[in-house]
């Protein structure tokens, strides 16, 4: 894909990964429409970023907010050429101390998010395969906790799984349709992530430039084949 003729939706924009990959997309020529709840930094973005990006309060696990930002940018740009489903939430502890709440908040915003977006881009993308031969690309940021179980994260497992499994099945079933799935699993990188989810990482994580650089490449790939799934873990995690 040509990223300088391309417009890119990019969940939980205003942070972490999401900031990243809005900034190194537009670098690359992209329009970049980023989402996410969080205005102020939404806005910070846009004054940095320029009129490549656009800002738009989204709440991914919403259904009509999901379903009016993908109206607006469909009808301010005409087109989405890809869909990054980066948004995510995570709340760490053993399974009999999480809270029924937390749990639905995890499969909300980590599943049901990743769904409600790919669900209003894959009709855009199927009209555009049918009018150039090529749909658009999804890349849904999961976890190599959707990989592998481990104590005392079995929530936040069950929702990165989820993605897993959701992923599998778009990627046979929109192939046809020139539409590209990719999952991303990455190891513990250095954002404010782990802070927010009150839990510990490696001592030498990766960082959003890594995952970012990935990102734009797998993107980048010839539109005749594709990447349906990457592993990346840092490789002296102990420093």
């Amino acid at each position: 894909m040509d990223l300088a003729a391309s417009t890119i939706v990019v969940t939980g924009a205003s942070a972490g990964l999401g900031r990243r990959f809005s900034r190194d997309l537009v670098a690359a020529g992209a329009r970049v429409f980023g989402l996410a709840r969080r205005t102020g930094r939404l806005d910070a973005l846009a004054e940095e970023l320029g009129d490549a990006f656009t800002g738009i309060e989204c709440d991914v696990a919403d259904e009509t907010s999901v379903d009016n930002a993908f109206e607006r940018i469909v009808e301010e740009s005409g087109q989405v050429n890809a869909l990054i489903n980066n948004a995510g939430f995570g709340r760490f502890g053993p399974i009999d101390e999480m809270s029924a709440r937390d749990f639905d908040l995890l499969m909300k915003v980590n599943v049901r998010g990743v769904f409600l977006c790919s669900r209003r881009v894959v009709p855009v993308m199927r009209r555009q395969n049918d009018q150039s031969g090529f749909g658009g690309h999804i890349v849904n940021i999961a976890s190599i906790a959707g990989l592998i179980g481990n104590p005392e994260i079995g929530a936040y497992n069950a929702s990165k799984f989820g993605v897993r499994g959701l992923s599998e099945s778009m990627f046979k079933e929109l192939r046809g349709d020139g539409i590209k799935v990719t999952c991303l699993f990455p190891g513990s990188i250095e954002t404010e992530f782990f802070d927010r989810a009150d839990a510990s990482m490696t001592s030498n994580p990766l960082t959003p430039e890594h995952i970012s650089s990935t990102l734009v490449h797998v993107l980048e790939t010839p539109e005749n084949y594709l990447i349906s799934e990457i592993v990346m873990r840092p490789l002296r995690p102990k420093g």
